[in-house]
């Protein structure tokens, strides 16, 4: 059908694939005809802001890339980072929050088998999971059950395939009720001798499909994943995938076996768009073609169309391209894993996609048009702030009741700071997350150093499989003493982020960065996730931008150069007038970084009674944005506390050399609710009270002392032992900037906050604080009880 005849399909079928109009007729300029349903469904899957990044890619130019250990930048299946001593770390956050708001049990599970397989096709070995999740309020039975399908979701896959749960975070605000986050972060260690790409070559050479069959299963899930959620965003149960880890686990020893020959020269994970992205991205980055021939690939149903096949997002599957001659040597393999493979295509000089169905061309399309020459839109951007933003940034301290050494006035009563503690310790994004990661298999592999919530940053042994020497020099193994560790960590305060996003996300990694400091890591690169509403809102595009402008800054500042990541757009839930409510913004930060020696690390509970306890960094804390006051005052306005980069580098080495050093016995940064809950914190990991004291000034709130947050601010504690040496070398790289706070008690202590002039503020016993802290959301999770 030529370019001039009438349009095969009607406006709403070509909407109803993710296809603007504009875009519509791009796509015919291209071709040079109308496409057929295959082709149309495979520009609407490869043209969606989930796969081509259309709205955000002129965004992401502006994030550092580049540094002496980066190995492998944006661009492929994850980044790899050089470790020294021949270990090269594979990396990758993705997200999976449409199809969990959808489906949560089999949203979460697919997502965590999506990201392990952008791991291995690295060739790296899966070595530890991380997950950033986001919910509505528990209060709610629906983000209960969205909560509980998630959470178990992702310890059923990662428990089956043998990867621990190392780490990770959870939020709750009413923003995400509708609209759930689940964004998942993979490590893996090289164990290939070449890092293997996805770009095909080699005019002849066979393309092998290897691993699961294909289904109806997951049917368009990156358009469904570039779309608004509503009420009958159920009928997409379809567009959510569903997962087999034990079969994924044979994929995984299949691959690495399979790269070790030497036989591949590509592979490519079929996550979004399956086979359409795979053939695609595989020859546009070679800059060849492939044909492949439907006819070839096994099924799982019976009766599928082209459109089926190319659209589909069954899980564990994956593309090779093979050296020639070599094709039965691979897939002997996969064989003899009871896995599915086949010759199913072939690399050709036309750099085109050639799908084969039934004897004829189902479709056929420049790979460039797919994979790289995709469009692209430069929004405006406003120039001044919008109203919310500015309204919220009117908001002063002043307009809360006035507060003395007794408390604070809420709603006619005073509430004492004790018992403002307490409320805050029992806030579910505060309180403890063990009803999530106790039921992650976190020691699985057994390289697990610090069990969740040890410490401020996950710590995972770096053991090769494979013994020394039995790899050539420079090769993982070779060198490899497993005294060496990797930290890794995920972070972002989203509510910082919707009130400034340019210093909110600057303060993402820097809490990051801080985070993996607290452990005795050398902060190395980043990968992210960009969770944001509408691109196509002026407000929504504003938060977009200016938020990677602030994470563009921070990365540079902090030299963690990002090596990859994923954008999820139009994060929106329309309500039942058709009205959108957005998330907040939220671009988490995965950042990894190296310890040099295990025995020198640290967590973040208190050692022993008596230890001399340290504030590091003086940075001014601020209650705008703050825990407590949206949860005590039920307000959120003001401004995050802006990131001073050069106060912040200098803190978190002075914190990394301590712990090196063997002067700091535990560490932990000042994040949600403040100096105090830093250190009840402390108390409640080490099973030990503390005694601190606290400057009372007229120029400063009270609840802004204890409550405020902001910036760069580590708690440690330290042995008497080294008092002396200790705070000689703070007098010489921190100035006046660090003062010392108290001492550990011990278990009967509790926690006292004190001020200066021996006025007592708080006084808690550490079964108080437990009881709130650790069961604030099992309490919560009234169904479950049912």
């Amino acid at each position: 059908m030529t370019a001039t005849s009438p349009a095969p399909f009607s406006p709403q079928e070509i909407a109803a694939e993710g296809i603007k109009p504009e875009e519509y007729a791009e796509i015919v300029r291209r071709l040079g005809r109308h496409p057929n349903k295959a082709e149309l469904g495979m520009f609407g899957v490869m043209w969606s802001e989930h796969c081509c990044y259309k709205n955000s890619r002129p965004l992401l130019k502006q994030f550092p890339t580049t540094g002496p250990r980066i190995l492998v930048g944006p661009g492929e299946n994850a980044g790899v980072v050089d470790l020294g001593e021949g270990l090269q770390l594979a990396f990758k956050i993705e997200s999976h929050n449409h199809p969990s708001a959808v489906e949560p049990f089999q949203g979460a599970a697919t997502g965590v088998g999506g990201i392990l397989r952008d791991i291995f096709t690295m060739g790296a070995r899966p070595i530890a999971l991380l997950n950033s999740l986001r919910f509505g309020s528990l209060d709610d039975p629906k983000t209960q059950r969205l909560f509980s399908g998630v959470v178990s979701g992702i310890s059923h896959y990662g428990n089956c395939v043998g990867v621990p749960t190392v780490g990770g975070e959870v939020y709750f605000d009413t923003a995400y009720s509708g609209n759930p986050l689940v964004n998942v972060m993979a490590l893996g260690l090289m164990e290939t001798p070449e890092i293997v790409k996805s770009g095909a070559s080699g005019l002849g050479n066979p393309v092998l499909y290897v691993g699961s069959t294909t289904g109806r299963d997951g049917m368009g899930g990156a358009s469904f994943a570039s779309a608004e959620l509503s009420d009958e965003s159920i009928d997409d149960r379809p567009a959510v995938q569903v997962g087999d880890p034990f079969l994924e686990k044979s994929l995984i020893e299949a691959c690495l076996e399979a790269f070790k020959t030497g036989a591949v020269v590509a592979a490519q994970d079929m996550g979004a768009a399956g086979i359409t992205c795979s053939t695609s991205e595989m020859a546009a980055k070679g800059g060849v073609g492939i044909e492949l021939d439907l006819d070839k690939i096994p099924v799982r149903e019976l009766g599928m169309v082209p459109y089926e096949y190319l659209l589909s997002e069954s899980q564990e599957r994956m593309l090779f391209v093979a050296h020639k001659g070599r094709e039965q040597e691979l897939i002997d393999i996969f064989h003899r894993w009871g896995l599915h493979a086949v010759v199913a295509g072939t690399v050709i000089a036309e750099p085109i996609v050639r799908i084969l169905y039934q004897g004829g061309v189902a479709a056929e399309i420049p790979a460039d048009a797919l994979a790289e020459n995709t469009p692209l839109y430069e929004r405006e951007l406003l120039t001044e702030p919008p109203e919310y933003a500015i309204k919220a940034w009117e908001w002063s301290p002043d307009t809360l009741p006035t507060c003395t050494t007794n408390g604070i006035e809420i709603q006619g009563t005073v509430k004492s700071w004790h018992d403002v503690l307490l409320t805050l310790l029992d806030t579910p994004t505060i309180a403890s997350k063990n009803w999530v990661y106790r039921q992650y298999d976190h020691q699985v592999q057994n390289n697990t150093v610090v069990f969740p919530g040890g410490a401020d940053a996950a710590i995972v042994r770096l053991r090769p499989l494979e013994k020394q020497g039995s790899r050539g020099a420079g090769e993982q193994g070779g060198t490899a003493n497993a005294q060496s560790g990797v930290a890794a960590t995920v972070d972002c305060n989203s509510r910082y982020v919707y009130l400034d996003p340019y210093e909110g996300a600057k303060a993402v990694v820097a809490e990051a960065a801080r985070n993996l400091s607290c452990v005795g890591a050398e902060p190395l690169a980043v990968t992210d996730n960009l969770n944001f509403g509408s691109p196509e809102k002026p407000i929504g595009y504003w938060q977009l931008a200016e938020a990677c402008r602030g994470l563009a800054e921070g990365c540079r500042e902090l030299a963690t150069p990002v090596t990859g990541g994923n954008v999820s757009l139009y994060n929106e839930t329309l309500d039942a007038q058709g009205n959108p409510q957005p998330i907040y913004p939220t671009p988490v930060v995965g950042m990894v970084g190296l310890i040099p020696d295990l025995t020198k690390i640290c967590g973040q509970g208190w050692q022993a009674s008596g230890d001399i306890i340290y504030l590091l960094g003086s940075s001014p804390s601020s209650l705008g944005a703050s825990e407590y006051l949206a949860s005590i005052h039920g307000t959120v306005a003001g401004r995050p506390a802006k990131v001073d980069f050069e106060l912040e580098r200098r803190v978190q080495k002075v914190c990394r050399e301590g712990i090196r050093a063997g002067w700091v016995r535990s560490a932990h940064d000042c994040a949600e609710g403040g100096l105090v809950i830093a250190v009840a914190e402390c108390c409640l990991a080490g099973k030990l009270g503390a005694q601190i004291y606290l400057e009372a000034t007229q120029s400063q709130r009270l609840d802004e002392l204890l409550f405020g947050e902001g910036g760069t601010r580590i708690i440690v504690s330290v042995s008497p032992a080294q008092q002396e040496i200790w705070e000689s070398y703070l007098q010489e790289h921190l100035g006046e900037e660090w003062q010392q706070l108290g001492t550990v008690g011990n278990i009967d202590t509790g926690l006292g906050v004190l001020t200066t002039d021996n006025h007592s503020i708080i006084q808690v016993s550490i079964e108080q604080m437990s009881d709130r802290y650790q069961h604030a959301i099992a309490r919560r999770l009234i169904y479950l009880r049912e």
